[in-house]
């Protein structure tokens, strides 16, 4: 049995007003056997923290985006991975946020997300559906349409990936 680090994590859907999403495309510094993904940005949530105040926190460090509006949340996944020699259990809570735009200017990477962030940029739907990397969340393809078509769900909708994916981000993780 291995020891892994479990952690409460926010996460960030984020939109701009012509309904695509950023992501950023990343890949596992210390393992050159795994391939490269696409993710939303987020990390782990500090003790007592709001999942919200956590997620605008993360998406200013990760992208340096401005004029943030961060809505509810909108999605919860346990997922179980890999980085960088580390193994992970961690409890998400995915918002979902709205802004007008914006490039990539990171304003406060940790060392290993500096290694592993290739660059970022904005996505439409039809140009995600057509590329083969990966995405974290795995399920992001499933349940994206309806948050860019307007349905915020009442309450989150649990996309943790199914078993037979093991709950692990398969992205983050090479076969």
């Amino acid at each position: 049995m291995s020891f892994a680090f479990r952690r409460p994590a926010a996460r960030c859907v984020v939109l701009d007003t012509e309904g695509r999403i950023f992501l950023i495309e990343a890949e596992d510094p210390i393992d050159p056997h795994k391939s490269p993904w696409l993710e939303i940005p987020g990390g782990g949530m500090g003790w007592g923290e709001d999942s919200g105040d956590a997620a605008m926190r993360e998406l200013h460090e990760e992208t340096g985006l401005v004029g943030v509006e961060m809505g509810p949340c909108v999605w919860v996944q346990q997922t179980r991975y890999t980085f960088a020699g580390y193994n992970f259990e961690s409890d998400d809570r995915i918002h979902v946020a709205w802004c007008d735009g914006g490039t990539y200017d990171p304003q406060g990477l940790e060392a290993l997300e500096a290694a592993a962030f290739l660059g970022a940029r904005w996505w439409s739907l039809d140009e995600l559906a057509n590329v083969s990397v990966p995405t974290v969340p795995v399920r992001l393809m499933e349940f994206l349409p309806s948050i860019v078509a307007g349905e915020i769900p009442s309450e989150p909708i649990d996309i943790t990936p199914p078993p037979h994916l093991g709950g692990r981000i398969v992205g983050a993780e090479k076969a």
